[in-house]
């Protein structure tokens, strides 16, 4: 079954990476959320996706260079709308906590590594993680593709995925090479006959960043395992319809037609 992700939490609805935007992708009915993780300057693994604090938060700043103390006076939420005012960076454990009450929500969690300073990210959110979560509904992505060998050395059980732009020849071998177990391409270098080589060499596969109706039709007809969404209401609403079998979608559009006259 496609497992639909909240990316940033449901983003379209909420500041993203923010815990309004991830309890509002639970409410939606959302299978997992997607975000970001850094350190602060004193090594607390926080919620946030750009490297400099200007896009999404009350300040400036890099998120690296500032401690976790300071980052948590900044407000998160009004750069989105005055309703979200007060809105605090998450920490992750913060993030993991709330995830506890869910025991089936998936979390994919986006290591970024924007400068050298981020190097112990991993060695400081692997064994946070792994205290709060199973293996079972849990993956780590980056671009830093390298850097997931050193995830799978701190958690070999835990499911790892390179993120991608341009196409990759055989993708599937890449991934292993990684001891990754998906992989999570943009939504245009995938088709039909790669998600099932995939699939069939033990790879799942969760393009990104899908919001078309058409394109995230076509990512359940070819039962992707998971697609990575700004709106998952719409993926679930769209999930929902495709599930109808056709002979009854179109009992119901017959009843609707003749209700309309």
């Amino acid at each position: 079954m496609t497992i639909i992700f909240a990316h940033r939490g449901a983003s379209r609805q909420c500041p993203e990476n923010t815990m309004s935007a991830f309890k509002r992708a639970v409410e939606l009915g959302a299978g997992g959320i997607e975000f970001d993780i850094q350190l602060s300057s004193d090594d607390v693994p926080v919620v946030i996706h750009d490297r400099t604090l200007k896009r999404t938060a009350s300040g400036r700043g890099t998120v690296t260079e500032t401690p976790f103390s300071d980052l948590r006076k900044h407000d998160a939420g009004s750069w989105f709308s005055p309703s979200f005012k007060g809105e605090l960076i998450p920490s992750l454990e913060e993030v993991l906590i709330f995830a506890n009450q869910y025991p089936n929500l998936w979390l994919n969690i986006e290591l970024k590594y924007y400068s050298d300073t981020n190097v112990k990210l991993a060695e400081k959110s692997i064994p946070l993680i792994k205290k709060h979560r199973s293996e079972k509904n849990t993956v780590i992505s980056s671009f830093e593709h390298n850097r997931l060998v050193d995830v799978h050395k701190l958690w070999s059980k835990v499911e790892t995925a390179p993120i991608y732009k341009a196409s990759l020849h055989e993708p599937w071998d890449y991934a292993k090479n990684l001891k990754a177990k998906a992989i999570h391409p943009q939504y245009k270098t995938v088709d039909r006959s790669l998600t099932k080589a995939s699939q069939s060499h033990g790879i799942n596969v969760r393009p990104y960043t899908v919001n078309d109706e058409r394109l995230i039709k076509q990512l359940l007809e070819w039962e992707a395992d998971g697609i990575i969404t700004d709106v998952p209401d719409l993926a679930l609403k769209i999930m929902k319809n495709e599930h109808i079998p056709q002979e009854r979608r179109s009992w119901l559009k017959a009843i609707w037609q003749f209700i309309k006259r």
